[in-house]
């Protein structure tokens, strides 16, 4: 292994970090964007349900539910959008760890660096 391998290395490292910080920034604006979506649609099924309108989950017809099992009933009609308020958190969470794992190597890469420039000299 020679130094100018090792720089290429680190070099390679701080691009691919630019890179994940910029789509860290992409997926934050994608996870607030489904929450804010989930509970918009929660909010207004919880009124529909409330205000009378039939809703059918499965082939069961729902309407006027009892007001303790509403906010239920509401989370299993808005299913399919908590599960892309979800991915899209999941997909956020593990973009930071990327960012961690990538430091972490380019931390190692920073150490040979030293060490090889120390033997070199």
């Amino acid at each position: 292994m020679d130094l100018l391998t090792v720089n290429k290395a680190i070099y390679n490292k701080i691009v691919q970090l630019d890179k994940a910080c910029k789509n860290l920034a992409i997926l934050a604006d994608k996870k607030a964007e489904t929450v804010s979506v989930y509970e918009k649609e929660m909010a207004t099924t919880i009124i529909r349900l409330k205000n009378g309108v039939m809703f059918v989950i499965d082939g069961e017809e729902i309407i006027n539910p009892q007001t303790t099992i509403t906010e239920k009933i509401a989370k299993g009609i808005c299913w399919k959008m908590r599960q892309e308020a979800d991915l899209a958190e999941s997909m956020y969470k593990n973009q930071i760890v990327v960012i961690d794992v990538c430091k972490a190597q380019l931390n190692g890469w920073q150490s040979i660096n030293k060490y090889l420039s120390e033997v070199l000299k």
